[in-house]
C-alpha cells in the first residue's frame, strides 16, 4: 500500500472550513483504489491518501490537490 499525506496551514479557519466543506462530496464518492481520511483543526486541513499502487495515489493526488485548489479559488472569487 502506498501513502501520501498533505498538511495545509491557512491563514484564516475560514478557509480550512471552506476546503472541507468542499471536498465532502469527492470524499463520499471514492476514487478507486483509494481510501481517503481528511482532519480539520482550527485553521489546519490534514489529507491522507492510501492507494493500492503508484498510479492510483498519483491520480488521487492530483485529484484531491486539484479540488482543493478549485476551492480556494471559488472562495476568493466569491
Amino acid at each position: 500500500m502506498r501513502s501520501a499525506s498533505f498538511v495545509l496551514e491557512f491563514d484564516a479557519k475560514k478557509e480550512a472550513e471552506v476546503v472541507a466543506r468542499s471536498l465532502g462530496p469527492e470524499i463520499k464518492n471514492k476514487i478507486p483504489k483509494t481510501d481517503v481520511m481528511v482532519s480539520l483543526s482550527e485553521k489546519t486541513f490534514t489529507i491522507e491518501i492510501q492507494a493500492n499502487d503508484t498510479s492510483s495515489l498519483r491520480a488521487a493526488c492530483n485529484s484531491y490537490l486539484r479540488w482543493i485548489n478549485t476551492a480556494l479559488n471559488v472562495e476568493k472569487t466569491v
